[in-house]
């Protein structure tokens, strides 16, 4: 069994008690914390920028003291600076959109230079040919199910067969590469979603729109393994 991880998405949370909404979900069971972070400009929205991750880097923990993740989705373009911000800030693991970065191999490198683990994101329609040059570089692979912007949109049933394409890229590859999906995942979907080959999953709505955080986790972990 692939050791599965669940990535609440801090973009559905509730803006106003952002703190609060942070330790509830980590409470309720939380892999890592999914960090949005959008500039208005590769993205037709704005979100989060480092101030908010530095803010919100001390409380991303369990109650046993150990470390929850912090998981930043880079859809910004250029890239290099915020992603600089972001590892001084505290993120943990940095993805990007490789046609967002003039020179990826190089801002791949640059996140890792500052300590964490750096990743590629791949929107609907993108193909992953990137990955014949990259996949030696980095620890985690990001498919976007919908097309990047905002929270709440349906699933694209065609993730699924790259999902599928990805995982074989990985298995080739011998590396143990985190192959995460983000967009439409629910308690209903989630099950085919791992049978595709991912290991970790981006939810937003489908958690912060729930009044129980850890019954919807718990829910999600039972498909997962049913």
């Amino acid at each position: 069994m692939p050791t599965y991880r669940i990535a609440p998405s801090l973009l559905s949370a509730d803006f106003a008690r952002l703190g609060d909404e942070l330790k509830a979900v980590i409470a309720g069971g939380a892999d890592w914390i999914h960090f949005d972070v959008m500039d208005n400009h590769y993205v037709p929205n704005l979100t989060f920028g480092p101030m908010v991750c530095q803010a919100l880097k001390p409380h991303c923990q369990r109650a046993d003291g150990s470390a929850v993740p912090i998981d930043v989705h880079l859809m910004v373009q250029p890239v290099d600076s915020l992603a600089a911000a972001f590892a001084d800030a505290g993120a943990d693991l940095i993805s990007f959109h490789p046609e967002a970065s003039g020179h990826v191999h190089r801002s791949v490198q640059a996140i890792k230079a500052k300590g964490c683990k750096a990743g590629l994101v791949f929107n609907p329609a993108t193909p992953l040919d990137v990955l014949d040059w990259t996949i030696d570089d980095i620890d985690l692979i990001l498919i976007m199910s919908v097309n990047p912007g905002f929270g709440g949109q349906g699933f694209i049933d065609s993730a699924l067969r790259k999902i599928e394409q990805a995982r074989k890229r990985i298995e080739a590859s011998g590396r143990d590469i985190r192959l995460e999906v983000d967009g439409g995942v629910k308690i209903d979907n989630i099950r085919r979603v791992a049978d595709a080959g991912a290991d970790t999953f981006v939810a937003g709505s489908a958690i912060f729109g729930k009044p129980d955080y850890q019954a919807v986790i718990d829910a999600m972990r039972a498909a997962l393994q049913g």
